[in-house]
């Protein structure tokens, strides 16, 4: 029952704050939670989810900026022009930097719940009263990794 009431309060979080993405996240959850009951075997398939969901997403957003490649709209000029900018050099840089912070996040999410529960509620209030775009939880785990870190660090 607690999950149930957890999930629709994101669902109504997710309405008032008009965030289609988290809308049909939490709608298809809440569908298949109710099949469940009727079909058990669903049950393997939320475990797959959780086990294999967050490399389907980045292969999905992998394909989605790998399309103006496919179609043209981006060539290796505009590579190219990326070594010979500063935005091009800090876009690098900070894509390596997120690419290795995320899979530390991965580990860190594997290894303590509370964050993951932390990482969600951090999502829902970016995404509903900052209308920021529910693309990071890995990334911030990620940042909770190297954040937390450098807290050991310094107050160790």
């Amino acid at each position: 029952m607690e999950s149930w009431i957890f999930l629709a309060v994101i669902l109504l979080i997710a309405a008032l704050g008009k965030n289609e993405s988290l809308l049909i996240a939490s709608g298809v959850i809440m569908a298949l939670k109710l099949l469940w009951h009727f079909l058990p075997q669903i049950e393997k398939f939320f475990e797959l989810l959780s086990a294999k969901g967050i490399n389907w997403g980045v292969t999905l957003i992998s394909i989605t900026i790998l399309v103006p490649i496919a179609t043209g709209r981006i060539g290796l000029k505009d590579l190219v022009n990326a070594f010979r900018s500063p935005i091009g050099w800090i876009a690098i840089i900070c894509g390596i930097f997120v690419a290795v912070l995320s899979a530390r996040g991965v580990n860190l999410i594997a290894q303590s719940p509370e964050v993951t529960v932390a990482l969600v509620l951090g999502t829902i209030i970016g995404v509903v009263v900052l209308k920021g775009v529910a693309a990071g939880p890995v990334i911030a785990a990620g940042m909770t990794y190297f954040l937390f870190s450098c807290f050991q660090f310094f107050f160790k």
